[in-house]
């Protein structure tokens, strides 16, 4: 197997940024700034598991060189070029290995495997039946995350009457939360008997999900010029739970048009720090999305319509059975999956955007 110099060159690169945050970690300016202290520390340590491969990986090339020195220069002493033949061979296939599994590391261990998600369930097509779905996507998710154990919090929400949400925002914190989840975003679509459904008939219905990166506040820099923030009174689904003051925040991003509110915390300061959070969030993707040219990667189209037409994954509630279209996997294990039992639905998702990852990167070069 031929080691791709043009990706050897990448390896290397990501190598020297772990050097240099090697020196930045001890450099006075970088201790005194917090933030900018945690999160070098985040990214040192996500490139630590890649870095000693890649030594490995460099010590390995260089007793093969020694190896291939000896064969050079054996001047006819059979038992040492018997020797350094055989050295020489284990070495190459131990090189080889190691580059494998370096390109896997790679393409896995981005920017954003090891960051926190903002993630938004938006009811889609089906009216009170696609909002009972997404309370369904939203208990799923919590559900997966505490077997994980990941902290989850809700962010903002809209809930119904009859127990489901026109949409929910919540934040997960974990080890490699974003790493196991980005693939959740997209449209999904149910098909089953809805509870209000007296016919028996069965109904399909939508939910759309967006998985967002949480960005700190060190890494994207919004100017307090660039946001209208609006006050109003947030409304529940009634009873004691009406807010009487004006504490829910609406904030407009004017550069991209970005709309974020929050109304679910009393405190009008805990509802502008969580609309920030969502906002950094939105906006970095959205900034992410335009350099590299891919229109439908935003957020926007991750929500998409909530059209039937559009999905990623159907749940078919009569046949106990879930279906992801990108990669035609079936589990006829719903009932499971849905009490947060999604391990092998998530594997086999992280497996194939590894392959395409490194198919692109690949192609690329």
């Amino acid at each position: 197997m031929q080691i791709h110099e043009k990706l050897l060159k990448k390896f290397q690169e990501r190598f020297d940024r772990y050097n240099e945050l090697e020196k930045l970690l001890s450099s006075p300016d970088v201790m005194s700034d917090n933030a900018k202290y945690t999160s070098y520390v985040k990214e040192h340590g996500r490139l630590a598991k890649f870095a000693g491969k890649y030594q490995q990986f460099d010590q390995t090339v260089k007793e093969k060189e020694e190896a291939e020195t000896i064969l050079s220069d054996s001047n006819g002493d059979r038992d040492l070029y018997d020797l350094a033949k055989d050295e020489f061979g284990i070495l190459e296939k131990k090189e080889q290995e190691l580059f494998e599994e370096i390109k896997s590391q790679f393409v896995t261990e981005s920017a954003e495997s090891d960051k926190n998600v903002i993630m938004e369930i938006r009811a889609g097509t089906g009216g009170d039946e696609a909002a009972l779905f997404a309370a369904d996507l939203f208990r799923l998710y919590t559900k997966y995350a505490e077997k994980q154990k990941w902290k989850t919090e809700i962010l903002d929400c809209s809930p119904t009457e009859i127990g489901g949400f026109k949409e929910v925002t919540l934040s997960i914190e974990g080890d490699s939360v974003y790493q196991k989840l980005c693939y959740e975003s997209g449209t999904h679509r149910v098909q089953r008997v809805p509870d209000t459904e007296t016919s028996g008939r069965i109904h399909t219905s939508a939910a759309t999900v967006a998985v967002l990166p949480e960005i700190e506040e060190v890494e994207i820099k919004i100017d307090p010029q660039d946001i209208e923030v609006d006050t109003f009174r947030s409304s529940g689904p009634g009873g004691q739970k009406v807010n009487k003051t004006s504490s829910a925040i609406r904030i407009t991003h004017g550069p991209t048009g970005l709309v974020v509110k929050c109304m679910d915390e009393k405190s009008q300061h805990r509802n502008r720090a969580k609309a920030m959070r969502i906002l950094r969030s939105r906006l970095y993707s959205f900034l992410e999305d335009q350099k590299k040219g891919e229109r439908d990667k935003t957020r926007r189209t991750q929500i998409g319509s909530g059209d039937r037409s559009e999905k990623i994954r159907t749940y078919n509630y009569p046949q106990n059975r879930i279906t992801d279209h990108r990669i035609n996997l079936n589990l006829y294990s719903l009932e499971k999956i849905m009490l947060g039992e999604m391990d092998e639905l998530v594997e086999a998702m992280v497996n194939y955007g590894k392959e395409e990852k490194i198919k692109e990167l690949t192609e690329s070069l």
